[in-house]
Formats: structure tokens, C-alpha cells, sequence
């Protein structure tokens, strides 16, 4: 990884790596272009040659002066890379720098992975910017010590909103909100020139602003998607039980269609105000998609699905949109789950839904066969005798 790379990241033979560089100004480096250990590319040039100036390199001393030396008084919480503290940068720190908290992430390098992972968020982040994307600031490289520097988000991760014991509970409306949000980012990536499987879309990486806007964080398992005439990228099974699609356990194949099922799994979690995996719960429910996915399709038996704090300020019909797309979204097979960009046209359909104000809606089945296309499309209502919602 890196291998041209010392703890004082020079390279030796600069002419190569210019050569090396140069198509990088038209076209977006991929992970794989920096992951070969026979690539000439050093970390130190990911700030510079490759990413142009939108990433700061900080140096260890500037990271302990703003998290006051990583005490556990600015300790955000820790997930599987390392712990997460908060700081604050401003232009006294390093000219032009906008003076904002941050949030300051340190990998766990106890294995070659988290080398990796944190390589993989600065190639992702640091190329891609949307606003549904968590911003990276900068990062450290510093003999052993890796770390990364992000916009500070008031809020928290979706996870921590939704499933926290004394947390306010999230309106319907705050919650499709956060459902469009994070649907917009992941269709960003699907849709870009290179595009980018996320892999790890799950509801504690979707983090919200004080607004409740939502940002996609947490980079490290992304991977470039398939190129040329390839259908899927072949990889070691890697993500968090209960959101993962079941053809890429079952295959190691991972394609775009892969995150529409783990977004259907978070869209299951804001519907039903319940964690994906569950062992507290009966046992026949402890999976939140094996219990919940049948009731889908009965409009029924949806009340049964629904969480209970919402009755009495949701739109049924949006409700049962939601339910149907969730659905879609979480196919046991790849070819009837709808793109990303298809689950955008029908989260934007219900967004500030009121059952004052909306046509009477018409709940279909949805079947496995169906082509999400013929899911999304509309007919015309001068054949029906009432119109969609």
C-alpha cells in the first residue's frame, strides 16, 4: 500500500509520478489507481497533484491543539476505525480556513484494512463533493498516526435520532426528509462518470445538521463500481449484519442494486422506528426485514408495521407509498429493486404529504416481477376512476 511512501512522504523518481499525475486534472482518481503498491503515487501528493487545494494537510500537534490533546471531554463516540473527538479550526490555525467545529476522526491501525479505509475516504471525499456528502476538510499523516478531519454535524448520526432511549422522536415529516436527503446522495454517486458502490449505507453513517439535513459519512468500505462490460465487482463480504443485500453474501457480488437494498432496509428502520437486527425482540422478528417485508404488502396489516408514535400525523397514502417503495427496495433479487435515481422521483412524491389536501391514493400490490419502471409509472387518470396520491 503506498509502498514508495516513507514516514517523511517523499517520492524518489518525480519524474514518473508527474507523468503519472497528469490525466488525473480531467478524470476522478479511483481507489484502485492509489491502492496498488506498485503505484508511484505518494499520501503526500493526495492534497496536491491529485485533489487539487479542497483538502488541508494537518500536522499531529495542530489536531491535539483543537481537540485539547484528544481529551475525553471532546470524545463524540467511537466506531469500528477509532474514536471521533470534537475541534474547532479557524484561520489562526492555517490561513484561508474557514473557522468551524469539526469532528476529528483517528484510525485504529491494528490491521492493513484500516490503512485502507482511511485511504479510500480520502479518495471518495476528497473528490466528491454533493450536498448529501459529508464534507472532508483535511487529514493527517504522520508516521503511524492517521487521521481525518470533517465538517462538525450538530446532530448526529440518524441511528442515535431514531433508536436513542431519551432522544425526541422524529416527525413523519423529518424523517422522509432525511429519507429523500440520503437517497439524493447515494444516487449521486451511483450516477457519477466513475461511479461508486457505497457498500456500508446504513443508519449510523447518514449524520444530520441542526436542520436535519442529511450527509452520507464513513467512506472506508466504498468501492469504484464496475467498468467497461463488467455487471458487478467481486469483493470479500464486508458491511453490518442486517443491511446487507443477500446476493452479495451469498456471491461477493456487489453492484449499485446492492446499497438500493440497504437503503430499503433504513427506509424499513424510519417506517417502523425499529432496529434492523434486534436479539431483545421475539425471535421471529429480531430480523427487521424478514418480519416486516410480508406486511408490506398487505395495506391491511400495515398498521402492524408503522411505529406506533406516528399515529395521528402521517398521510396514510404516504405511508403506503413509502411501504411499497420499501418494498421494491428490498427484493430478494436485484432486477425488480428500482434505481436510486427512481426511489428520488417517489420520496420527492411524498414529501409534505396532508391527508387534507391529497387525491385519494390507490395501494397496489407490488409483486417481485414487477419492473421498477412500471412500478414508478404513472397512468393516466382518465382511466381510473380516482387518482394516485
Amino acid at each position: 500500500m503506498l509502498s514508495c511512501c516513507t514516514s517523511s512522504n517523499s517520492c524518489d523518481d518525480s519524474d514518473t509520478r508527474k507523468k503519472t499525475l497528469k490525466p488525473v486534472q480531467f478524470q476522478r482518481l479511483s481507489l484502485s489507481e492509489v491502492s496498488d503498491p506498485s503505484s508511484p503515487i505518494c499520501v503526500d501528493d493526495l492534497s496536491t497533484s491529485l485533489l487539487g487545494s479542497n483538502l488541508h494537510v494537518f500536522t499531529l500537534p495542530e489536531l491535539r491543539l483543537i481537540t485539547h490533546n484528544f481529551g475525553r471531554c471532546n470524545l463524540l463516540g467511537e466506531g469500528g476505525f477509532g474514536p471521533v473527538y470534537k475541534g474547532f479550526v479557524d484561520d489562526k490555525l492555517r490561513p484561508g480556513l474557514k473557522a468551524q467545529p469539526v469532528a476529528v476522526k483517528a484510525l485504529d491501525l491494528d490491521g492493513l484494512q484500516g490503512h485502507r479505509e482511511w485511504l479510500a475516504e480520502i479518495i471518495f471525499l476528497g473528490q466528491l463533493r454533493h450536498p448529501h456528502l459529508v464534507k472532508l476538510i483535511g487529514y493527517c499523516y504522520e508516521e503511524k498516526n492517521r487521521l481525518l478531519v470533517y465538517e462538525y454535524l450538530p446532530r448526529g448520526s440518524l441511528e442515535n435520532q431514531l433508536f436513542r432511549r431519551y432522544s425526541t422522536m422524529l416527525p413523519w415529516s423529518t424523517r422522509m426528509k432525511i429519507a429523500l436527503g440520503a437517497a439524493k446522495g447515494l444516487a449521486f454517486l451511483h450516477e457519477a462518470d466513475k461511479p461508486v458502490i457505497y457498500r456500508d449505507f446504513k443508519s449510523s453513517n447518514i449524520l444530520l445538521d441542526s436542520d436535519y439535513n442529511c450527509k452520507l459519512s464513513d467512506f472506508g468500505l466504498a468501492k469504484d463500481g464496475p467498468e467497461g462490460g463488467e455487471t458487478h465487482v467481486t469483493t470479500r463480504v464486508m458491511g453490518t449484519q442486517g443491511y446487507a443485500a443477500p446476493e452479495y453474501i451469498m456471491t461477493g457480488h456487489l453492484t449499485t442494486m446492492s446499497d438500493v437494498y440497504s437503503f430499503g432496509v433504513v427506509l424499513l428502520e424510519l417506517l417502523t422506528g425499529k432496529r434492523s437486527m434486534d436479539n431483545t425482540r421475539p425471535s421471529r422478528e429480531q430480523s427487521l426485514v424478514e418480519w416486516a417485508r410480508p406486511l408490506l404488502r398487505d395495506p391491511k396489516r400495515l398498521d402492524r408495521v408503522i411505529d406506533r408514535r406516528l399515529e395521528g400525523q402521517l398521510s396514510n397514502s404516504g405511508a403506503q407509498k413509502v411501504a411499497a417503495l420499501a418494498y421494491k427496495c428490498l427484493s430478494h433479487h436485484q432486477k425488480p429493486r428500482p434505481t436510486m435515481g427512481d426511489v428520488v422521483k417517489v420520496l420527492e412524491s411524498v414529501q409534505g404529504f396532508d391527508d387534507e389536501f391529497v387525491e385519494p391514493f390507490v395501494y397496489v400490490v407490488p409483486s417481485e416481477t414487477d419492473d421498477s419502471k412500471e412500478f414508478l409509472a404513472k397512468k393516466d387518470n382518465k382511466d381510473r376512476d380516482c387518482g394516485h396520491g
